[in-house]
């Protein structure tokens, strides 16, 4: 199917000419004469470029350009101007004309026509292609997105489930070590669910609000490590701070387990104090992540208590995130601190 294109000239014998210098270039030329019909023909069909004469009878190319912009109109123009009028058609071209061809007398001046027209409506064709394949980049992101959020949300509530389970076996069982073990695994798992809840319900999945997530998941760990006593209770101090969705896990799991300790161990069996979680934005682009408490404090170099796997598992969280946990000397009481880096992970 030949291109078409939409001369416009106020020349009758110049558009016919037109019409039979293009026509043997292989395009379909529809000659009009004033900018009305111009509008009037793009109304009606569609063209592959348009032709623009700058001196018509009531006013110029410019003003019909002018009018594409307001309309929105995308079609290719070239823009045919005199030989002397340079200037005119550098106006033409921050007008939004793709090219511009002066106008003289001769068949070179169909050949530069043609040229103008080829390359025109090659630019818009590439522009068209871009344009759908970013539009199809960006449905695909957003499919993606939502699908990872409902993945999220599945996976969320599938943890929800194993960790009632293990509470359930946990307040069950009469061996009070067994007891604890299970809270402690209930209490790792929901810190898990917590992070998938925390991106199902975020503007964006790949990133998750500490804040938030944070004072969800020191509740979870109170009741599930605290069941049936009164025991300390936990304060929550967060600077609004953003981590990657990997990282968030290891931060949680590491405040999992130094709540945990500190709700059996920091205080003596059945009284009562507070265990303070606290993350401060810094100003050089880090925050600092401490948990502490008043309680009987720890001595240097003392065996962890119990099976030493949450030991084991700070160390290795706060290795994944590039950093190491310090226990801080504090009379009373206990101050583990760990560096996060906020710096942007290159993409």
């Amino acid at each position: 199917m030949p291109e078409t294109i939409l001369y416009v000239d106020d020349d009758v014998a110049l558009g016919r000419l037109a019409q039979r210098s293009l026509g043997r270039l292989g395009y379909a030329v529809e000659h009009v004469t004033d900018g009305a019909a111009c509008m009037a023909a793009l109304e009606a069909r569609r063209f592959d470029a348009v032709v623009l004469d700058h001196y018509l009878k009531a006013e110029t190319g410019l003003d019909i350009l002018r009018r594409f912009r307001e309309r929105g109109y995308s079609v290719p123009a070239i823009y045919v101007t005199g030989s002397s009028e340079a200037t005119i058609a550098v106006d033409a071209l921050k007008n939004g004309a793709s090219d511009y061809v002066i106008k003289t007398v001769g068949e070179e001046f169909w050949s530069l026509m043609e040229s103008a027209l080829r390359q025109a409506i090659a630019t818009a064709e590439l522009r068209r292609e871009k344009e759908r394949a970013d539009q199809e980049i960006r449905l695909g992101k957003e499919r993606a997105e939502v699908l990872l959020a409902e993945v999220n949300h599945r996976v969320a509530n599938s943890l929800a489930l194993v960790a009632a389970l293990i509470r359930l076996q946990a307040t069950n069982s009469r061996d009070e070590t067994v007891r604890a073990a299970l809270s402690e695994t209930q209490a790792r798992i929901s810190a898990i669910a917590g992070m998938h809840r925390s991106l199902y319900t975020s503007e964006d999945v790949r990133q998750v609000e500490m804040d938030k997530y944070l004072s969800t998941l020191v509740k979870e760990v109170q009741g599930s490590v605290n069941v049936g006593s009164q025991g300390p209770s936990i304060r929550l101090d967060a600077d609004p701070v953003v981590l990657a969705s990997d990282r968030a896990v290891s931060v949680g799991m590491i405040v999992t387990e130094l709540l945990t300790n500190a709700i059996k161990y920091a205080y003596p069996p059945g009284s009562e104090g507070e265990v303070r979680v606290l993350l401060t934005r810094g100003p050089d682009g880090r925050a600092l992540l401490a948990v502490e408490d008043d309680g009987i404090g720890m001595e240097e170099g003392s065996v962890p208590k119990g099976t030493g796997l949450g030991s084991r598992i700070i160390r290795s969280m706060a290795t994944t995130l590039g950093s190491a946990i310090r226990y801080v000397p504090s009379r009373p009481g206990t101050r583990a601190e760990l560096c996060l880096d906020l710096a942007p992970e290159p993409a």
